[in-house]
């Protein structure tokens, strides 16, 4: 790759590493559902420019929904007090779930890397069950796992995809996105609430959510689309290794996140079963995880 590519490749994982960062800090002034609901509609604004992916209809909106199920579980999550760092952890392993759900439903035979990959992340994440229970509830770690789930089954949908500029298909899913969360929005917070969270955002929260919706999903989609273009997954995709190391280390710093041996020994087990994964398995990866 070239440097100025590296160097994008690089960038783009920082952002998207600092996304969990960013979303806890906006989850002090706003709902799971409102921070949200305003991070789609700013994502949505190249709409206004941009034409409608030749895709078909069920597939965006397909799309849409689950990234819609994705992101509400796991801000969900980490406003229920799931650390951010290991929420970073948590939905990168959407690799383990896409490899299992494709051979499931699509009868793609795994190779013996990724299946040592997901038998590794898998004990990683059995390690990290065994923490549960002290800092955040069992019932905030299991909505949180699904965020993977959707986003393994978003990357199936987006295998439909090939051709289509990430850019313009990002804002329409993003447009897609905004009825059902505003219907989430206003079933859980109520509309005089939404006004006035809305209304009421410190510079700080509005800069965090900028940096979401223009930098993690708008600009972050585009260059990593435009990576995979121009190089091989194989070349791009490990990249996505450094957002889940990113993600805890920032979140260590700006919140004082600690993690026990246990949970630590797991979240790096989880990581190492995904670079097993993404390294040295042959079958052709997926889009990486964004907060």
């Amino acid at each position: 790759m070239k440097p100025a590519d590296i160097a994008l490749a690089l960038l783009i994982a920082l952002i998207w590493g600092l996304g969990f960062v960013f979303t806890r800090y906006a989850l002090t002034e706003m709902s799971p559902t409102v921070l949200n609901l305003l991070r789609f509609a700013i994502s949505a604004l190249p709409c206004l420019v941009l034409p409608r992916p030749k895709l078909a209809l069920p597939v965006w909106t397909g799309i849409s929904f689950l990234l819609v199920w994705q992101y509400l579980t796991q801000s969900w999550g980490i406003a229920q007090g799931v650390p951010a760092g290991l929420t970073a952890v948590i939905v990168q392993s959407q690799a383990l779930f896409t490899i299992a759900f494709a051979a499931l439903l699509l009868n793609e035979r795994p190779t013996r890397a990724q299946l040592t990959g997901i038998g590794v992340a898998a004990c990683g994440l059995l390690m990290i069950c065994f923490t549960v229970g002290y800092d955040f509830s069992a019932a905030a770690f299991g909505v949180t796992m699904t965020a993977p789930i959707a986003f393994a089954f978003s990357n199936l949908l987006l295998r439909r995809a090939q051709g289509v500029p990430m850019l313009d298909l990002f804002a329409w899913i993003s447009a897609a996105s905004l009825p059902p969360l505003a219907l989430a929005a206003w079933v859980t917070d109520g509309g005089p609430a939404i006004w006035q969270q809305l209304t009421h955002l410190s510079p700080g929260v509005m800069a965090a959510m900028l940096s979401l919706s223009i930098g993690s999903t708008t600009i972050g989609y585009w260059i990593w689309g435009r990576l995979l273009h121009a190089y091989s997954a194989a070349q791009v995709v490990p990249f996505a290794l450094l957002v889940p190391f990113i993600g805890a280390a920032a979140s260590s710093l700006a919140f004082g996140e600690t993690f026990g041996p246990l949970r630590l020994a797991g979240m790096l087990i989880v990581v190492a079963g995904l670079a097993i994964m993404l390294l040295f398995g042959r079958a052709k990866p997926e889009l990486p995880e964004t907060a």
